[in-house]
């Protein structure tokens, strides 16, 4: 019966022992995960920077490209009445 008893005593320390809250540790864990967070929110900012600088980029080219469309139709025009 003392064995029982023992061990009985033994389990329900382990199980208090491991239900017992360590803050320092939850708010360790807590605030590496806010950074996380944070440095995940940058990036995804940041890729869609790069992705409105690509964008913006395209379209100065596009508008260059038209630009010298319409000079060529210009210098051939010239050229066809010379």
């Amino acid at each position: 019966m003392k064995k029982i008893a023992i061990v009985t005593v033994a389990v329900l320390a382990l199980g208090l022992a491991a239900c017992h809250k360590n803050d320092a540790a939850n708010n360790a864990a807590n605030e590496t995960a806010v950074e996380n967070n944070a440095e995940t929110d940058v990036n995804a900012a940041t890729d869609v920077t790069n992705a409105g600088d690509a964008a913006l980029n395209a379209a100065s080219n596009d508008i260059n490209a038209a630009g010298n469309a319409v000079e060529n139709a210009g210098n051939t025009v010239n050229n066809a009445t010379k």
